[in-house]
């Protein structure tokens, strides 16, 4: 083999594309439901859109980006995520001029350098939304509702939603100051990455996955006990507003999200899978980042994104099965040279009329060419020869069933779009 496909890549092959295709599907569907209009941006940026965006004290910034000098001498990256390139392109054709809030949605292929494992991978895929220009608690609510949706339209039932706030930079200076203190004291506990945590952005220390840093910072003081009345009150509404609309929810504390532009709203949608637990999606709002990234500075925005390869694995081991759709309606067999140049005008005439149809392309046997219609899930075969050319009549097959009709070859179109 000449090459193989790089570590942390996956080709996806028609035997698993047509999951992706449904999941696809189904994802523009909910969001169109809502309101929400897909935007495309570029595979890559400036690397400073991600520095000033995602923060240049997350781990993705540090350790996961693809960065790279290109021939022009510009620092470009591979997206990481979704959400500051849909900012940067909103931010650049001028969508803040148009009625708010601008409701976006994305489907679109992320890098990270990671070790691959089941569900991530270092190209991967995101869906998100991002919904910018309102402030108010309702359009996080209503964010969250529509993944709530659009998980349960694809099977997932055994959902929870989990939310908490994360304040604004107001009470955040506070509550970084009070954190810091706790954290000095604890200084000898901490793995080598909360130590730089604590200074850098010490909230992320409650996100640590160390055993040891977690059984000794039980203790450790919330955001969400520290709110500013402003903070407290879009939170409040937030959940009066998921208790309108009867979605289930659960206050965690523990939920900081790993990027820095997000304040106030946080919440995580969590699949229990056979025997675990699994967060499928994440989001919040990222008050701050329009004006961080050269936009207006009322411009407020709220979203989320999911991982696609951890979705489709996660129904898997919910043993939800996407039905493929990809078989075809009708296989054309022929008998002889004659039957074999009528049947090109025959499968003309019933693509041109949207019924999806193949024939033989490598001179098989009658038989061969049956077995083939079976290889390929067709629900109906129509066999032609020399005497259905001159009777202008083809025998048609269901292939279910076995049972056979013959009908005229004028008729052969609306015949199938009757059975169909």
């Amino acid at each position: 083999m000449l090459t193989k496909a790089p570590r942390g890549t996956k080709d996806i092959t028609p035997k698993e594309s047509y999951k992706w295709n449904y999941v696809e599907n189904k994802f523009r569907e909910i969001c169109s439901l809502y309101g929400y209009e897909e935007i495309r941006t570029p595979v890559f940026e400036h690397t400073e859109l991600f520095k000033r965006g995602v923060g240049d004290t997350t781990d993705i910034v540090q350790k996961e980006m693809y960065s790279f000098t290109d021939k022009g001498d510009r620092e470009i990256t591979l997206k990481p995520e979704g959400t500051a390139g849909a900012v940067r392109a909103f931010i650049e054709n001028k969508l803040y001029s148009e009625p708010r809030p601008s409701k976006l949605f994305y489907i679109t292929p992320c890098f990270r350098y990671e070790r691959p494992q089941a569900g991530r991978q270092r190209q991967f895929h995101q869906f998100g939304v991002e919904a910018l220009g309102s402030d108010l608690p309702s359009i996080d609510a209503e964010v969250i509702a529509l993944s709530v949706q659009f998980f349960k339209e694809i099977g997932l039932k055994d959902l929870s939603v989990s939310i908490n706030s994360v304040g604004c930079p107001k009470c955040r200076e506070e509550y970084n100051k009070k954190l810091r203190e706790y954290l000095d004291k604890k200084s000898e506990v901490l793995c080598e990455t909360c130590i730089d945590r604590k200074d850098k952005n010490p909230m992320r220390v409650i996100d640590c996955k160390n055993k040891t840093c977690q059984e000794n910072l039980k203790d450790i003081p919330f955001m969400i006990d520290n709110l500013c009345d402003d903070c407290k009150n879009h939170f409040d509404m937030l959940k009066e507003y998921l208790n309108e609309m009867r979605i289930n929810y659960v206050v965690d504390k523990t939920i900081v999200r790993g990027l820095d532009y997000y304040k106030k709203t946080a919440f995580e949608i969590i699949s229990s899978d056979i025997g675990a637990q699994s967060t499928v999606c994440g989001g919040g709002r990222y008050d701050g980042l329009v004006y961080e990234l050269g936009g207006p500075k009322d411009i407020t925005g709220v979203g989320f994104a999911l991982g696609v390869e951890r979705l489709l694995l996660t129904l898997e081991n919910n043993n939800i099965e996407i039905e493929n759709n990809n078989s075809l309606d009708i296989f054309v067999v022929t008998i002889g040279e004659k039957a074999n140049l009528k049947s090109f005008s025959i499968v003309k005439s019933l693509r041109d009329n949207y019924i999806k149809c193949d024939k033989d392309h490598l001179n098989r046997s009658v038989k061969a060419q049956f077995k083939y219609s079976d290889k390929l899930n067709s629900k109906f075969t129509v066999v032609i020869g020399d005497d259905e050319i001159e009777n202008n009549t083809v025998v048609l097959k269901n292939m279910n069933t076995s049972e056979q009709f013959t009908i005229s070859l004028s008729n052969l179109v609306d015949e199938l779009k009757s059975r169909i």
